[in-house]
């Protein structure tokens, strides 16, 4: 059993990557703080695991499903120098198959194996996303572009030498260790380890045609200083205050009576209310079913329970509850066309629970045990009605 004590250098880490996040979601800091014991002994061991675990307050397997989801995190031990090669579609095409398998005999190892002098972890990828430098390989993650057999042999061996090979694009190489450090989120503190690199010729391509063409961002401007929460809410109220103000107002209904098409009042009610409206023309505004099809007024929800509870009382056939007036609702009636009395769907369900009582003692609903009695004692008399054996029975169905 794996008992490693991590460093107080480590554990101090992993409070700065705490600190980061709110204090209700500390758990956010998972994957840099499996990088970073990752950093230390070089996989996620099972220590590395409960370390994890112990700092977030989760249980290990919480952390232990998330380290086995993610291919960076090794579960086993690794070497200084992880060196995957693309074998997907385009780079398989331009020739990544045959750098990878002609590097798996050069060095005796296959797949996330890893050399006897634990130098190099050989691994197949994916993709490495750059399909416009293929074929391509990394080494810790850092590119080199447009290998072949040839020069991706010459790189390992230059690795195994203890050289430092200067990728395609990117700073200069580091061991496996340093960059889960960088991956758990703090800067590289080597010498001059970040100023070295180039940008790729298809990268470099992209952008001098989008200035050959005029291509650019629609007012764009890269200082524009990104704004903190209190300053997008604060745009965000403003806006919806603006947005508020420009409704119109409600118009307010007359207490002058309405009056007819040739001047006269319209009719009204016994309580002087003004009676229904006279149907739009066809140039007036749209009644109700032009607009969504249908002519059934809004309906009130009955109360403030949930959709899925309203929407089964609306439909369930019991006249004291349900909603007869409801969109699409239509409450049952028998053959006299008279709906059920208030509490017969309930009778009706109580009569069906009680018709079929739950199996007991384990044994799958519908199973009887005069049935069971029943074969075992065709299957003991051994023989069936032609006087058969035990497998005649069997083949003839009788044991069950």
């Amino acid at each position: 059993m794996t008992t490693t004590t991590f460093t107080d250098e480590t554990r101090e880490r992993a409070r700065a990557i705490i600190a980061r996040y709110p204090a209700d979601r500390s758990r956010s800091a998972l994957l840099p703080l499996l990088h970073l014991v990752q950093a230390e002994e070089g996989y996620v061991s099972p220590a590395g695991v409960a370390f994890c675990a112990e700092v977030l307050g989760l249980n290990k397997a919480q952390v232990g499903a998330v380290a086995t989801f993610y291919t960076m995190y090794k579960r086993k031990p690794t070497g200084d120098f992880l060196v995957s090669v693309c074998t997907n579609t385009m780079c398989n095409v331009l020739g990544g198959q045959e750098v990878y398998d002609t590097l798996a005999e050069h060095l005796g190892v296959g797949h996330d194996e890893t050399t006897a002098d634990g130098t190099i972890t050989l691994e197949h990828a994916e993709c490495l996303a750059a399909c416009d430098y293929g074929p391509v390989m990394t080494v810790n993650y850092d590119f080199f572009d447009g290998v072949d057999a040839s020069t991706a042999v010459g790189v390992v061996d230059e690795l195994r030498a203890g050289g430092r090979p200067m990728p395609t694009r990117g700073a200069r190489l580091c061991t496996l260790k340093e960059m889960a450090v960088q991956l758990a989120g703090f800067a590289d503190e080597r010498e001059g380890a970040v100023a070295d690199g180039e940008p790729g010729e298809p990268t470099l391509r992209g952008l001098r045609l989008a200035q050959q063409h005029g291509v650019s961002v629609p007012g764009f401007d890269p200082n524009t200083p990104i704004r903190s929460k209190a300053e997008a809410d604060k745009a965000a109220a403003e806006a919806k205050a603006k947005a508020e103000a420009a409704k119109p107002a409600p118009v307010e209904a007359s207490a002058a009576p309405v009056k007819g098409g040739d001047g006269a009042s319209a009719p009204t009610g016994a309580d002087g209310v003004a009676g229904p409206a006279k149907p739009a023309d066809a140039t007036g505004p749209a009644k109700p079913a032009d607009t969504t099809g249908s002519t059934t007024p809004d309906v009130k929800a009955p109360d403030d329970t949930s959709p899925q509870v309203r929407t089964a009382e609306t439909r369930q056939p019991d006249a004291g509850t349900a909603v007869p007036d409801a969109p699409g609702t239509k409450v049952p009636t028998d053959d006299t066309g008279t709906a059920p009395a208030a509490g017969d769907a309930r009778s009706a369900e109580a009569a069906g629970v009680a018709a079929n009582a739950p199996a007991g003692d384990g044994k799958p609903a519908g199973d009887e045990a005069g049935a069971q009695e029943r074969n075992l004692t065709e299957a003991k008399a051994g023989t069936d009605a032609d006087g058969g054996g035990p497998a005649d029975a069997n083949e003839t169905g009788a044991q069950k």
